[in-house]
């Protein structure tokens, strides 16, 4: 489909559902005018009206679950449909071929070769089975740090139980004095023993960005092998795998890509398949063959066909303007908040060490009452996070929020600093 034929599409309704709510529909079934060029500002107010936002709250929590925008979640639900009215037909037929397609074009979004990806339903189950699926023996190390993703350091706890393996934690700083103390960080951990690293591409806790490139070509040059968590970064900021020189990469397509819930995606470098036992088995037996770690079963279908729209629509935003887009937003509210007394801001000043996610806290006040404040007092929706050297709230805006929105945020933390 030409780029001009596209835009016009998803500047007008689709399909309306008599399951969504009235309100949704009025704004599904409305036509919208198209996209704007060149007037930046007039380009994001309307991509805000692809967004149907509950007025209820400011919502400033879109890492946990990026909603789809209008016309992705109308081609979504023209899938269901479809897939509802094929059944069987589809599933015994073209289900397989469609998801090859999908995980094709993701491989070339991020730099990587098909044969090395796969979709999978997110971020915990790709990296999940690549540490249970590792060729573990007892005595190997694992590295990973406390402010990693719960779900993966619980495996790991159990990879040590089943197998032996030893676990080594590091602890991230939150303002690294530069590239060279996080690597040396990790390096420092490393033994003859040591078999495979876990690292965040962004801490999902306060935004920051690691160098992963730096990361992997030190851990290489002892023998190890990095498994990067990237949960956040697809989507949201310009990601080249290949040019990570990573062994693993794994993230959710439904954050920051906006596909519907239910979308992951895995990365395994070709010389590293063979190794790796699959969680589940599959009709797949090469072992050379990526595929044989992608058993599913019977899923719902209709979000891999999704993910395409997903990428069609951030294609018509451009990934780099959206990542500029992320910074700006985020930036905008942490500058201001910064020197403020009794805030802190637990996400580094250095603008290459962090894009649309920031963690913010007061002094003398639980995040978790900070939260409830913000919500109860401003209605504005957080999440609190207290652990990890980690005491605020994760503040994780989107491409659709405004400035009005973020001044009435940085208002809200004044006024709660000034109470302490």
């Amino acid at each position: 489909m030409k780029k001009r034929q596209f835009l016009k599409r998803l500047g007008q309704a689709t399909l309306v559902s008599p399951f969504i709510p009235l309100g949704l529909q009025a704004q599904a079934s409305r036509e919208l005018e198209p996209y704007p060029v060149g007037d930046d500002f007039a380009f994001w107010e309307r991509i805000r009206k692809d967004y149907a936002l509950k007025p209820d709250y400011i919502n400033l929590e879109n890492g946990y679950y990026n909603l789809a925008p209008q016309p992705t979640l109308n081609k979504f639900i023209e899938h269901v449909r479809m897939v509802n009215y094929e059944a069987s037909h589809y599933m015994r037929t073209v289900q397989w071929d469609n998801k090859d397609n999908v995980a094709a074009r993701l491989a070339k979004m991020v730099g990587v070769n098909a044969e090395e990806l796969i979709v999978t339903r997110n971020t915990t189950e790709s990296l999940d089975m690549i540490i249970g699926g590792f060729p573990w023996k007892e005595g190997d190390e694992a590295i990973f740090a406390e402010q990693d993703y719960g779900s993966m350091r619980d495996h790991f706890d159990q990879i040590a139980e089943r197998y032996g393996v030893i676990n080594k934690v590091v602890s991230v700083p939150n303002h690294p004095i530069d590239d060279e103390e996080i690597v040396k960080l990790y390096e420092a951990q490393i033994t003859p023993n040591t078999k495979l690293m876990m690292v965040c591409h962004m801490i999902n806790i306060t935004g920051q960005i690691l160098p992963i490139r730096k990361i992997c070509d030190m851990a290489h040059a002892h023998g190890v092998e990095v498994m990067v968590d990237g949960a956040h970064c697809i989507g949201h900021f310009e990601v080249n795998i290949a040019k990570l020189n990573c062994d693993y990469y794994g993230s959710s397509l439904h954050k920051w890509l906006s596909t519907p819930l239910g979308a992951g995606l895995l990365y395994v470098a070709k010389k590293n398949i063979p190794k790796i036992w699959p969680l589940l088995a599959d009709y797949v037996k090469d072992p050379d063959k990526i595929k044989r770690l992608n058993h599913t079963g019977t899923h719902p279908v209709h979000t891999d066909l999704a993910i395409n729209d997903a990428i069609d629509y951030l294609e018509v935003i451009g990934m780099k303007r959206k990542e500029d887009r992320m910074r700006y937003i985020q930036r905008y509210w942490s500058d201001q908040l910064r020197t403020v007394e009794h805030i802190v801001i637990n996400t580094p000043i250095d603008p290459k060490r962090s894009c649309g996610i920031a963690n913010v806290g007061i002094q003398h006040m639980k995040p978790a009452d900070l939260a409830q404040r913000l919500l109860d007092e401003f209605k504005i929706f957080t999440v609190a996070i207290d652990y990890a050297n980690v005491q605020g709230c994760r503040i994780s805006p989107n491409v659709y929020t405004t400035t009005k929105e973020l001044d009435a945020f940085i208002t809200a933390m004044k006024i709660l600093a000034a109470r302490v």
